[in-house]
C-alpha cells in the first residue's frame, strides 16, 4: 500500500475567504439601510403628495408669500364700573419719516432742508447739540483740520478711536459758527434731529394731530416718491372724555416715534412686538397692556406697490375699572376745594400741602374712588401717585389693631377698666393722653382715643406691670407681636394693589424699649394711604385682608360703541384673615361705632349720624424737611380719619389723610381740613348709593 501524503493547509487562502465573508456581510447591512431609507422617503412622499397634500400646499403658499404686519391697531377703551368711557381713541393724521436702508447722510440733509421749508414745526426747540451735530455733518473736511498732529498720531496708534476724533471735531465748533447759522440751517438741523432720533430704522413721527394742517399733509402725500422715507398715514391717540379726572392713574402710552422703551426692548420683542409698537408706559395702561393692545392687520405683499389684506386689524379689548367716575370726580372736586381752603384760610397750615382720600368696597376690595390733591404755589395739582408711594405717620387710627393685641395676649379683657393718667417710664419723658380721662374701659379708650390705655396694655404684653418710674425692659417678642397684628391688617406690608411701584411703608429697627409705647399709638412706623385704606377695609368686613384692585373685568372689543362679552372677571383675593376671636373683633368694631356716636366721643361730626357709620380719628406728631437739607427738622401735626358704613352691612370704607395739616404754635389752633373732607365725601357717597 502506498502511504498517504499529508495535504498541506494553505492558511493564506483561509484568511482570504474569511475576509470575503466579512465584506459580504457589510454589503448586506449597507444595502438594508439603503432600502429602509428609500422606504421612509417613499412613505414621506406618499404623505406629502397624497395624504396631506392640501395642508402642505397651504404651508408652501404661506412660506412663499411675503406677509407683512400693519401698524399698531387702536388700543382698547378704559371704562368705569358703569361702562362710562373714560379713555378712548381718536383718529389723527400723521407725517412720518422712515429711513431707507440705502440712503446717504447727504441725501438726508437735502431732505431736511427741503421738507423743513414745507412743515411748520416748533423750531425753537432746536438745541445746541442739534446744531453742533448738523454743522459737523456739513463741514467734516474743514473740521478735520482742527485735529492736531499729536491727536492724529494717537489715532494712528489706536490711543484715540474714530468716535474720539469725531467728539473733538464737534467740540471745536465755535459758538459764533453756530450763531451764524441761518434760519434755514437751524430749521433743517431740527428736522434732521427728528428724522434720526430713536431706533435707526423705526418710523419717526414728524408732525401729527391738530397741529398738522391739511396743506402740509397733502403736500407730503403727493410727493412721497421724491421725498425718500417721508410719508403720511392715519394713526390714533388717546382721548379723555372726563378730562383730568383719574388722569395720573390711567397712565400713558408711547407714541409711534417712541415705540417700545429701550429698557424693556428684550421683553417686548420676546412677546412678538415690533420696536415701533405703541405700548403702555405707566400705571393702568402698562398694567393691563396684554388686554388693551390691539391686534395688527396682516397683508400679503403682491408687488412693490400693492398689498392684499389677509387679516384686518382689531381694536384691543375694553378694560372695565372698579372706579365710579362720577364719585371719583366728586372726590377730586372736594379735595381740590378743601385743600385750597385749608391753605388759604385755616390757621397754622404753613407746612400743609395735600390731602388724600380712598373709598373701597370692603366686601370685594374694589376701589370706588382714590385721589390726592396738592397745592403748588397758587394752583392745585394731582398727587394721586403718592397714595401708593408716600408713607405718613398714622396716629391713633391704629388703636383698633393695638386693642386686638391686648385681647389676644390676655393683657386686657373685654370691658376691663384701666386708669388713664400720665405715666412715667425711666429714660423717657412723661407720656399722657390728650387729657386725663380717669378710670375708663376699652370702649371709652377707643372713643376718646386714650394713649395711656394702650401704654399700660403694651407694658403688660411685654411681660411687666406699670408703676411710676419703672424701667421698661426691651422685649423683641412684644414688638413682633404688635407688628405681626399690624401686618395682618396690611400696615407695613404691600397691599397687592394692581399698580406698579407700591411702597411697603417705613419700618424702623430702633430697639429702645420706650419705642413700644410709641408703636401702639401710631407714632413709630409710617404707612401709605393705601395700606391705611386696606386696614380699615379689613376691620369693616370682620377680618379678611383683601387685595385692593382697580380692575373689575375685561370685555371683548366691538365694532361700535357698545360693550362686548365678558372675557375675564377679577375675583376678590383674600390675602389673609386676621388671627383673633370674633368677639374681640366685634368689640373693636363697637368701639369704632361709638367713636362717631357716643356723647363726648372724638369722632362726632365727621360723618352724619344718619349714615350709621363707624370710624376712628388719628392725630400724630410728624416732622417735615422745611429747609431742603434732606432732614425732617420741623414738628408738624398730621390729621387722619378712617371709617366705614353702614355699621351692620358695610358698603364702603373711607380713609382721609392730611399730612402736616397743622403745626404747634402759640395759638395751638389746628386745621379741620380732614373733618370737612370726610363729611363731604361721605355725604357724596351715600347720596349716590344710598344705605341699602
Amino acid at each position: 500500500m502506498k502511504k498517504k501524503k499529508n495535504k498541506k493547509i494553505d492558511y493564506n487562502r483561509i484568511r482570504i475567504n474569511y475576509a470575503d465573508s466579512t465584506f459580504d456581510t457589510r454589503v448586506l447591512i449597507f444595502s438594508a439601510i439603503i432600502i429602509i431609507l428609500f422606504f421612509i422617503l417613499f412613505v414621506k412622499l406618499f404623505d406629502v403628495m397624497l395624504v396631506n397634500k392640501k395642508e402642505y400646499n397651504e404651508e408652501l403658499k404661506t412660506l412663499s408669500n411675503n406677509i407683512i404686519e400693519g401698524e399698531s391697531s387702536p388700543r382698547g377703551r378704559i371704562l368705569d364700573r358703569n361702562y362710562n368711557v373714560i379713555v378712548d381713541n381718536k383718529a389723527v393724521k400723521v407725517i412720518f419719516y422712515k429711513k431707507n436702508k440705502n440712503i446717504t447722510t447727504s441725501r438726508e440733509i437735502k431732505l431736511a432742508y427741503k421738507v423743513s421749508k414745507i412743515l411748520s414745526l416748533n423750531y425753537d426747540k432746536v438745541s445746541e447739540d442739534n446744531l453742533r451735530e448738523f454743522y459737523y455733518l456739513n463741514h467734516k473736511e474743514e473740521l478735520k483740520k482742527r485735529i492736531t498732529k499729536s491727536e492724529w498720531k494717537k489715532y494712528e496708534s489706536r490711543k484715540l478711536s474714530s468716535s474720539d476724533i469725531e467728539d473733538l471735531e464737534k467740540k471745536r465748533i465755535k459758538i459764533d459758527e453756530l450763531n451764524n447759522m441761518s434760519d434755514d440751517d437751524k430749521h433743517a438741523a431740527y428736522l434732521y434731529y427728528l428724522m434720526n432720533k430713536g431706533y435707526t430704522y423705526s418710523e419717526k413721527t414728524i408732525k401729527s394731530g391738530d397741529d398738522l394742517t391739511d396743506s402740509e399733509y397733502a403736500y407730503i402725500a403727493e410727493h412721497t416718491q421724491e421725498l425718500d422715507g417721508f410719508g403720511t398715514k392715519t394713526d390714533w391717540e388717546r382721548t379723555y372724555p372726563y378730562g383730568d379726572t383719574l388722569r395720573s392713574i390711567l397712565g400713558n402710552v408711547s407714541t409711534s416715534s417712541q415705540g417700545v422703551p429701550s429698557n424693556l426692548k428684550d421683553y417686548y420683542l420676546s412677546q412678538g412686538y415690533s420696536l415701533n409698537d405703541r405700548v403702555g408706559l405707566s400705571y393702568l395702561e402698562k398694567e393691563y397692556e396684554p388686554y388693551l393692545k390691539g391686534t395688527k392687520g396682516k397683508y400679503e405683499l403682491l408687488n412693490s406697490y400693492e398689498l392684499k389684506e389677509i387679516k384686518s386689524g382689531k381694536r384691543g379689548n375694553d378694560v372695565v375699572l372698579t372706579i365710579d367716575i362720577n364719585l371719583q370726580k366728586a372726590v377730586e372736586d372736594i379735595l381740590s376745594e378743601e385743600v385750597m381752603k385749608a391753605k388759604t384760610s385755616d390757621p397754622n397750615t404753613k407746612y400743609y400741602d395735600h390731602s388724600s382720600a380712598i373709598i373701597e368696597d370692603p366686601k370685594t376690595g374694589e376701589i370706588l374712588a382714590m385721589a390726592s390733591k396738592k397745592i403748588v404755589g397758587d394752583r392745585i395739582v394731582d398727587n394721586t401717585e403718592s397714595i401708593i408711594t408716600n408713607a405718613i405717620m398714622p396716629g391713633s387710627i391704629v388703636k383698633g389693631a393695638s386693642m386686638l393685641v391686648g385681647y389676644n395676649t390676655g393683657a386686657i379683657k373685654i370691658g376691663e377698666k384701666i386708669v388713664d393718667e400720665c405715666i412715667k417710664v425711666a429714660g423717657t419723658p412723661q407720656k399722657c393722653s390728650w387729657r386725663t380721662l380717669g378710670l375708663i374701659d376699652d370702649i371709652t379708650a377707643l372713643t376718646k382715643s386714650s394713649n395711656v390705655y394702650q401704654f399700660k396694655t403694651a407694658i403688660r404684653v411685654s411681660g411687666q406691670e406699670y408703676h411710676y418710674g419703672m424701667k421698661l425692659n426691651f422685649n423683641q417678642k412684644a414688638f413682633d407681636t404688635y407688628r405681626n397684628m399690624y401686618h395682618q391688617f396690611g400696615l407695613g406690608v404691600k397691599t397687592g394693589i394692581d399698580l406698579d411701584g407700591e411702597s411697603s411703608g417705613v419700618t424702623t429697627k430702633d430697639t429702645r424699649a420706650g419705642n413700644l409705647l410709641d408703636f401702639v399709638m401710631g407714632q413709630y412706623e409710617a404707612y401709605t394711604p393705601m395700606q391705611i385704606s386696606q386696614y380699615i377695609t379689613t376691620l369693616a368686613n370682620g377680618g379678611e385682608r383683601l387685595a385692593p384692585h382697580l380692575l373689575k373685568e375685561v370685555r371683548a372689543s366691538t365694532e361700535g360703541e357698545g360693550v362686548g362679552k365678558v372675557i375675564y372677571t377679577k375675583e376678590k383675593e383674600v390675602l389673609n384673615k386676621v388671627n383673633t376671636k370674633p368677639e374681640y373683633m366685634a368689640r373693636v368694631k363697637e368701639g369704632l361705632y361709638q367713636t362717631l356716636h357716643a356723647p363726648g366721643a372724638y369722632g362726632l361730626g365727621y360723618i352724619d349720624d344718619k349714615w350709621q357709620c363707624s370710624g376712628k380719628t388719628g392725630t400724630s406728631q410728624s416732622f417735615k424737611d422745611t429747609n431742603g437739607d434732606g432732614k425732617n427738622d420741623t414738628e408738624t401735626v398730621t390729621s387722619n380719619f378712617i371709617g366705614y358704613g353702614p355699621k351692620d352691612n358695610p358698603k364702603m370704607s373711607l380713609a382721609v389723610l392730611s399730612p402736616d395739616s397743622s403745626f404747634p404754635s402759640s395759638t395751638n389752633l389746628t386745621s379741620q381740613v380732614t373733618k370737612r373732607i370726610t363729611t363731604k365725601i361721605s355725604n357724596a357717597y351715600f347720596e349716590m348709593y344710598g344705605m341699602n
